[in-house]
């Protein structure tokens, strides 16, 4: 089965705002085994909506809009699927009730007949009783095609998503099954990646698809496999992804999409009872945000500081000035004494600590754009290692907080 996720508004179109509606759908609809075919923006305009609704009949299972229900006069998705169903607008006496409850009973003020208009729906829709809000989502079939409307507030979206579309077609349609399973691996570029692997995917299977996802100093493989039988997928999946670890398992650090480095990271510092702590310069804190998204990084990650700035390496990290002066702030010597200077002050196991050009200018010190030093400091050594990223200044410093992760997990897994 397929789908074509459609959001509709102007603010998408010019940038204002990002579109995270359709990238939560389409994981939605993944895992029930709906394909989505494709994801479109469109203006807020009447023949535009209209145009795109009819190239899509019948060519997809399912047209997902989001955005265009609201109180306010611009909001028109109703009216157009009045307009394209035939239809006309009457007022829902459930979603009625639930919107001057809301208004009157949460906001504590009168109701207005905008609000009142939320409650009128078409008379031929299935209303999706939005609990979360008052714009109620809409589900209207044309021949072969679904047409679901769901308002565009992310919270609202997602409720309406779980609670009523996707038990609806897990009730209503068969699907086919899509399984995915991805391989996190670290330090090697896609090109040298693929080389490696080259024999194993043109082996694969046909009802699976390998994908390479790459980033700065990583790239996830993904392999997708569709079908009716669910267990031939999951043994095929599970027999490939065995032959692969064989293949390159001095490059992989994780599986599946929450594997990633951090989460990777976390599993095994929790393991081994040890903590984390970072000093930061060029990365300007990035290595400890991208730590703390990991949810449970109290147990283990004691703290970071970002000495921007040369005197604050002094003061903060406890850096001797005539290190920075005989080596320049951009050095293996200085980024040892950063590294050492915050695993004291943290009390920590483990500790990174990263002082580079990022660029575009060279700052305090006469290193080449893109230099980076990386330190780590573990239970027994301190190791430090130098880099250049090239630029851009948003390349060197994703490339040196993905580099910082690859060494510091290899120092800690030498301790496993």
């Amino acid at each position: 089965m397929k789908a074509t996720i459609v959001t509709i508004g102007d603010e998408i179109l010019i940038g204002q705002i990002i579109d995270s509606n359709s990238s939560y759908i389409a994981k939605s609809l993944d895992k029930i085994g709906v394909q989505t075919h494709e994801m479109l923006s469109i203006s807020d305009d009447k023949k535009h909506i209209l145009d795109t609704f009819l190239n899509l009949q019948n060519k997809v299972d399912f047209v997902i809009i989001t955005g265009g229900l609201g109180p306010t006069k611009d909001d028109i998705t109703k009216k157009t699927f009045c307009d394209y169903f035939e239809d006309e607008l009457v007022e829902n006496v459930q979603v009625f009730n639930h919107v001057k409850e809301l208004i009157e009973g949460f906001y504590k003020r009168p109701i207005t007949q905008l609000n009142r208009d939320q409650a009128l729906v078409p008379s031929k829709c299935e209303v999706l009783f939005n609990k979360m809000g008052t714009a109620p989502g809409m589900w209207m079939k044309k021949d072969k095609t679904v047409f679901i409307s769901l308002p565009g507030v992310p919270y609202e979206m997602k409720y309406l998503i779980e609670n009523e579309i996707v038990p609806k077609i897990v009730k209503e349609y068969k699907r086919p099954f899509i399984l995915h399973k991805t391989i996190l691996t670290y330090g090697q570029g896609e090109s040298l990646v693929a080389e490696r692997i080259e024999n194993w995917e043109n082996n694969l299977p046909e009802f699976i698809k390998l994908a390479y996802l790459p980033s700065p100093g990583r790239v996830r493989l993904r392999l997708t496999a569709r079908g009716e039988r669910k267990e031939i997928l999951q043994k095929g999946i599970e027999e490939n992804v065995n032959t692969l670890t064989k293949i390159i398992n001095d490059i992989i650090v994780g599986f599946d999409e929450d594997e990633t480095i951090e989460v990777v990271l976390g599993k095994l510092l929790t393991q081994q009872k040890r903590t984390l702590a970072t000093a930061e310069s060029c990365t300007g804190g990035k290595i400890a945000q991208m730590i703390t998204s990991v949810s449970g990084a109290s147990n283990y990650f004691r703290g970071g500081v970002v000495t921007y700035a040369t005197d604050t390496k002094i003061t903060q990290l406890n850096v001797n000035p005539e290190t920075i002066k005989k080596h320049t702030v951009v050095s293996a010597a200085v980024a040892k004494e950063m590294v050492i200077g915050i695993q004291k002050t943290m009390n920590s196991d483990y500790a990174i600590a990263t002082t580079g050009n990022a660029g575009p200018s060279k700052g305090d010190s006469e290193a080449e754009i893109g230099t980076v030093f990386i330190a780590i400091s573990t239970p027994k050594k301190v190791i430090v290692e130098e880099f250049n990223f090239g630029q851009p200044r948003e390349k060197v410093i994703d490339r040196a907080v993905n580099k910082s992760f690859e060494l510091l997990q290899k120092e800690i897994l030498k301790n496993v």
